[in-house]
């Protein structure tokens, strides 16, 4: 089915060679010569579910993939998408210093789906101010689950004639970090989001292309590995790209009261779950 789904894309007229590869015994031919790597392999959430309970699953599936980059592509830029990202970017650090060719400035949790939702959702309510979403900025830090999802919605370009406050603003916030449970939910057991992450993903690895290629002044918001929160290994914040991954962690930038007291109560969950990964890939 995947080779099949090769062949189905290779016949898009587009500058780019498409390839299938199916299976471990491809894996060294798919991965030699790559500069980055996405991986989005895992098994969905289901009505009920949380991206924890993916844990047992995907961490084993995120950790043989990246033992694969480090032998067979070690110096190639990785966007993980694999829930938890919260865990799997930990583990996919771990098993990179165990093959002695950790860059932590290559590995990057992808968290542009919560970016994209905060977008769309924020130009929803203030059409008045965004007329273009596109040209919409929320950033977004923290991690990729539940209250570790942080808009900062002080921060929001262009500026809002009036900012989100009260009831709305708590309704906004909890939307945005349970985005995901809405289409799990949505879909009734049939998946979870794969349309609008296929979009984030995309959107993703062409900036981190476009940085390759020696584009300056491109900035997305990404999980990667942070001196923001001194107690946190990892945290997703603003980063810009750079031919060589994370060039510099732009961080948080001036937070209102309620988006640091939102950061500092999901840094012990954040820190549990970096934990439970680093735990996971030296047992």
């Amino acid at each position: 089915m995947v080779t099949g789904v090769g062949v189905d894309l290779s016949h898009i007229s587009t500058i780019s060679e498409v390839k299938g590869f199916c299976g471990n015994d491809q894996i060294e031919e798919a991965l030699t010569g790559c500069d980055l790597v996405i991986i989005p392999a895992g098994i969905p959430r289901k009505p009920g579910m949380t991206r924890d309970d993916l844990f047992k699953i995907n961490a084993g599936i995120v950790r043989d993939l990246v033992q694969s980059v480090a032998k067979y592509c070690p110096n190639a830029i990785l966007n993980i998408i694999s829930n938890p990202v919260n865990s799997t970017v930990p583990i996919a650090a771990e098993v990179m210093k165990k093959n002695d060719c950790y860059d932590p400035k290559k590995i990057l949790g992808v968290t542009t789906l919560d970016v994209m939702r905060a977008k769309t959702f924020v130009a929803a309510l203030r059409p008045e101010d965004i007329k273009d979403v596109t040209m919409c900025d929320v950033p977004v830090v923290g991690g990729h689950a539940g209250t570790t999802i942080i808009p900062l919605l002080s921060q929001v370009t262009p500026k809002l004639s009036k900012p989100f406050e009260g009831e709305e603003l708590t309704a906004l916030v909890t939307r945005i970090q349970n985005a995901g449970t809405e289409v799990v939910d949505a879909k009734a057991g049939a998946g979870s989001a794969t349309l609008s992450m296929a979009l984030a993903a995309e959107n993703m690895a062409t900036s981190c292309l476009r940085a390759m290629s020696g584009e300056k002044g491109i900035v997305e918001c990404a999980y990667v590995a942070s001196e923001v929160i001194p107690e946190l290994a990892f945290f997703a914040s603003k980063c810009e790209l750079g031919e060589n991954g994370v060039e510099k962690v732009l961080g948080c930038g001036e937070m209102d009261s309620y988006e640091k007291v939102q950061v500092s109560n999901a840094v012990a969950e954040l820190k549990s779950s970096i934990d439970k990964g680093v735990e996971f890939a030296n047992a």
